[in-house]
């Protein structure tokens, strides 16, 4: 009597189909999983700096002390500027990656190892106060700008090659995310120098920025970069320390929320002419910050906050007197607030927050891809 063997022999066509149908990019962005990145390697300022100006001998850009790091693990001040981790940690711990370390820390005797590892996985070189501009506070030895910061990944890239060969190594990076969070101090120089609002108009200044910062992404583009997440500037008009010289009322800076605006313009559009002129090697996704922020701020129970105008960590008015010195008050619950400090530095909830949305399939904060969309390509 013959053998029925049909049940078998579905189950293994089935499981054939399975194998197939899960070797297409962008499944997992699809079924709620996201795609897998090899490394992560942030670009920027205070927002994202993971401890680099720790390592900066005379900055008094720091972070390094209470009550920063409140709800970092073992309630370490790491020179984030936040009470626990920052929206670059929040991308890497998405992605299952570890928290980027930063490019100053991987410097010096006995850290080749160290160097090495990271190089795969992922390094930060932001810098709290950098700007897209060499500004002032480079001179002074406060902050890494841009282009600085460029010149460090040009090592990380160099020790990458070297243990992977060029051709593994392009692999990588073609499947790694760059992300580049800059441009708020550039707009703050422009707003306390009268030397520079008389030397250029804002319409000027902020396509000036837009320029060089198109520049630097080519220069890590050169490099076999090819996933890039770039995040606008946001409402700084309507941070802490902005409300609280604005009379009784404190409402936001709207002369400054306009120089934002202007800028995030000029980005978009020269994100536009960089992606023709590199055709199909370069994909990004823009995160508008400020339109989220603008959210946030406008319907804040939404997001599960009860106060988006005051800093959680400081003094006086709106909390916003004084920065977050060991000396400050901090509010009991950081979950409930927005902003962390006068400088309007998101907490850890905040960044949280922004990086949920940038990886939601709602399309209204990026363009011309969601952050899941793009690193599912």
């Amino acid at each position: 009597m013959p053998t029925n063997n049909t049940p078998f022999l579905r189950m293994f066509l089935i499981f054939l189909c399975l194998l197939w149908f899960d070797s297409f990019t962008g499944l997992e962005a699809a079924t709620g999983k996201l795609a897998s990145v090899p490394g992560l390697y942030v670009f920027g300022d205070s927002l994202v700096d993971a401890g680099n100006n720790n390592y900066l001998a005379i900055s008094i850009s720091k972070a390094n002390y209470p009550h920063n790091g409140v709800d970092f693990p073992n309630r370490k001040a790491t020179g984030r500027f936040c009470n626990g981790k920052n929206a670059a940690d929040a991308i890497a711990e998405k992605f299952g990656l570890p928290l980027p370390p930063p490019y100053l820390s991987l410097k010096g005797p006995f850290k080749e190892e160290k160097k090495k590892s990271a190089a795969m996985t992922g390094v930060n070189f932001a810098s709290g106060g950098a700007g897209i501009f060499n500004s002032s506070d480079h001179k002074l030895g406060q902050a890494i700008p841009l282009s600085h910061q460029v010149n460090h990944w040009l090592s990380i890239h160099q020790e990458l090659t070297s243990q992977l060969g060029p051709a593994e190594a392009q692999n990588h990076l073609s499947k790694s995310l760059f992300a580049v969070v800059i441009g708020s101090n550039d707009l703050f120089d422009y707003f306390g120098s009268f030397k520079l609002r008389q030397k250029t108009n804002p319409q000027q200044y902020t396509q000036s920025m837009a320029n060089e910062l198109k520049k630097q992404l080519k220069r890590i583009h050169d490099t076999g970069a090819r996933r890039f997440l770039v995040i606008g500037v946001a409402e700084i008009g309507c941070i802490p320390g902005k409300r609280a010289k604005n009379s009784t009322v404190h409402e936001c800076d709207e002369e400054a929320n306009t120089w934002c605006s202007l800028y995030n313009e000029a980005l978009v559009m020269m994100l536009q002419q960089l992606k023709q002129e590199l055709q199909s090697s370069m994909t990004y996704s823009y995160f508008d910050n400020f339109k989220s922020l603008h959210d946030i701020i406008s319907n804040p129970a939404r997001y599960g906050f009860t106060d988006v105008t005051s800093a959680c960590c400081g003094n006086g008015k709106l909390n916003a007197d004084i920065p977050c010195l060991p000396i400050a008050k901090y509010c009991s619950d950081r979950t409930k607030y927005l902003f962390w400090d006068r400088y309007g530095h998101p907490t850890e909830a905040a960044a949280r927050t922004l990086v949920d949305l940038m990886l939601s399939d709602d399309s209204q904060y990026s363009s011309p891809l969601t952050l899941a969309q793009l690193i599912s390509l």
